[in-house]
């Protein structure tokens, strides 16, 4: 430092030098005697700046290390004093290395950290995030029942055999503020639609006086089920009710799983109908407004899945409760009607009618499309099928179609329809409701004018905007709804004989021979595909078989395990075709005691899964909760 500091200075000193010399050089042309006595004066003067200039350095270079030494000091205590709870540990280890007394009050224990793990201070504590490159840590952390938010960041230290990394935490007290953020969650208003099903069909040949009994019994109901929460229930209708409550009663409905829908099943009028609630409930906004907005939706969801059942509507997704009940057969001949006519109209005044079904189609899928196809040539249009060939289960009867002159140039992919599309293009997606497993997702993005004819149960994602929309949960099958249109708009010899059986066809897949969700209406429309022409015995043949197909399908079957009670699952780890999954499917819930079956096999570099239940256990939920 002495000599930085006399290498600043050395600059003024040599011009303050030379300038005296200049000086006894110029007096000794006058006085060589005066012109000495200079020369000794400079000289004391320079020797005297020489030791001030070494007394001066010598000071600053103990002040700077005092100041030095204090500053350390003071880092030390701030350190070892600092106001927040703070730990230093090894991240690849989790050892804690140092830790100062406002961690070891928080954690309870107040000496032996040292070299101890983590988890022994901080159970279940994650340090992934901090190797992340995050500093906050993503979660709450508890430590003896209060909650943190948890600072750091990661510094390298000299250690022996090389540099370790340790991390610096800091841990904030936020059970305060997080008990206040549960309790404005917990007190936030949720508004519910509750509707009881089948009202006229409820109430159908009732005497007043039975109408009141009936009525007085599910309003006990109702007002038992919502009196624990205290809040507020109005009938809007005769059939519908209004019930607002708080958020923390919500948590407590859903533990309970909404068991006023199974207890209202214990009303019955006097022909042995029982009663049924679909609920739409909304919440997660902040005004009453787009509550009940969402209730609304949540309410038309439930009732489009069938009814007797709970649907919550909140920003990002639906939730569904219930729904294991038979759907009601309740849809009239009139609307049947009135869609067709619709329908009608809408396919002549199209440039361009395309038909399309879902990913992987199966007969029911096909046979409707067919059926479509010939209400498509009454109307004088060329009706054009997408599908893909080489993922299907009913290639036998595409083939069979393509046999028939009305079929030429039918069959299409999916490029040739996105190039003939237009404004005035038609596309009418049946036997599904879902934009993410229709056959053509780019198709339907680039048509404007869609129609949609389904019968499953409504996912939480549908088509939306639909020019039509025929969604009958109640129907067996694509194909009946189809065959039930087709009525008022062909004449019998509109309708081809192998589009009958393929229609057919379809009924007889989807309620496995008519044992399953058959109606009054399923045997109308199949007496009605019988009057077409078509043949029993040709319907069956397109579900027989190769040898190989039924080998491998009793292989699943083999290897079937009962889970849990009344629950089937068969794990195949080789590639199957969907369709002898399906029938493998179909066969186990025919094993006593089984209500449900589950069939998981591997399909091109993934898995897939076919699931089938007698209706006890709705099966849709359980798929849809593993992305199904």
């Amino acid at each position: 430092m002495e000599k930085k500091l006399l290498k600043t200075m050395e600059p003024g000193l040599q011009l303050c030098f030379a300038v005296l010399c200049v000086f006894a050089a110029v007096t000794a042309f006058y006085s060589l005697i005066a012109a000495g006595i200079e020369l000794c004066v400079i000289a004391l003067i320079y020797m005297y700046y020489r030791r001030s200039a070494k007394r001066r350095s010598a000071e600053i270079r103990r002040y700077v290390e005092n100041l030095a030494f204090q500053v350390d000091d003071a880092s030390k205590h701030s350190i070892v004093n600092f106001p927040l709870p703070m730990m230093i540990l090894r991240i690849d280890t989790g050892e804690i290395v140092w830790c100062n007394d406002g961690f070891n009050k928080i954690s309870g224990i107040h000496e032996g950290l040292f070299e101890r793990h983590i988890a022994d201070a901080v159970p279940g504590f994650d340090t992934r995030w901090i190797m992340e490159g995050k500093t906050l840590c993503p979660f709450d952390v508890d430590v003896q029942g209060r909650k943190y938010n948890v600072y750091g960041n990661i510094v390298r230290s000299g250690a022996k055999g090389g540099r370790a990394l340790l991390a610096t935490l800091f841990w904030v007290d936020v059970t305060d503020y997080a008990n206040l953020r549960v309790t404005y969650e917990c007190s936030r208003p949720v508004v519910a639609l509750v509707m009881v099903d089948s009202y006229e069909e409820l109430y159908k040949d009732m005497a007043e006086a039975e109408k009141s009994v009936l009525t007085a019994a599910i309003d006990r109901q109702l007002t038992e089920w919502t009196e624990p929460a205290g809040g507020i229930m109005r009938r809007l209708d005769r059939d519908r009710y209004l019930f607002v409550f708080e958020n923390s009663d919500l948590l407590s409905y859903v533990e309970d799983k909404f068991t006023i829908v199974e207890r209202m099943h214990g009303i019955k009028n006097s022909g042995g109908i029982s009663a049924t609630l679909s609920i739409g409930i909304g919440k997660g906004e902040a005004s009453l407004h787009e509550l009940y907005k969402y209730a609304a939706l949540a309410l038309d969801m439930a009732l489009s899945r069938g009814g007797d059942q709970v649907v919550i509507k909140s920003k990002s997704a639906f939730e569904f409760y219930g729904g294991r009940s038979r759907e009601m057969e309740k849809r009239t001949k009139v609307k049947s009607r009135v869609m067709a006519n619709a329908l009608r109209q809408l396919i002549r005044d199209s440039s361009h009618v395309f038909v399309m079904g879902h990913k992987f189609s199966d007969l029911d899928c096909i046979g409707a499309a067919s059926g479509v196809c010939a209400a498509v040539r009454k109307c004088g249009k060329q009706p054009y099928i997408l599908v893909d060939e080489h993922m299907t289960s009913a290639r036998d009867l595409i083939q069979k179609l393509k046999g028939l002159p009305e079929y030429q140039n039918c069959f299409i992919g999916e490029s040739d329809a996105i190039m003939m599309a237009d404004v005035s293009s038609l596309l009418i997606v049946i036997d599904t409701s879902r934009p993410d497993i229709v056959e053509s997702p780019q198709l339907l993005q680039t048509v404007q004018r869609v129609a949609v004819i389904d019968h499953h149960r409504r996912a939480a994602s549908y088509i939306e905007n639909c020019a039509i929309n025929m969604h009958e949960p109640y129907a067996s099958s694509a194909s009946e709804l189809v065959a039930e249109l087709l009525q008022y708009i062909v004449v019998p010899q509109d309708v081809l004989k192998v589009e009958a059986e393929a229609l057919l066809a379809g009924i007889f897949l989807d309620t496995k021979s008519f044992t399953v969700k058959t109606g009054v209406r399923t045997f109308e429309a199949a007496a009605y595909l019988k009057q077409l022409g078509a043949d029993t015995v040709e319907v069956r043949k397109m579900f027989s078989g190769d040898l190989e197909s039924y080998v491998k399908k009793y292989q699943i079957i083999s290897g079937a395990e009962e889970i849990s009670e009344h629950v089937s699952l068969s794990i195949i780890d080789e590639n199957v075709e969907r369709a002898v999954a399906a029938q493998a499917a179909d066969e186990l819930i025919n094993i006593t005691g089984i209500k449900a079956s589950f069939v998981v096999f591997g399909e091109g570099e993934g898995a897939s899964a076919s699931a089938r239940s007698y209706g006890q256990i709705n099966v849709q939920v359980v798929m849809e909760k593993i992305g199904g």
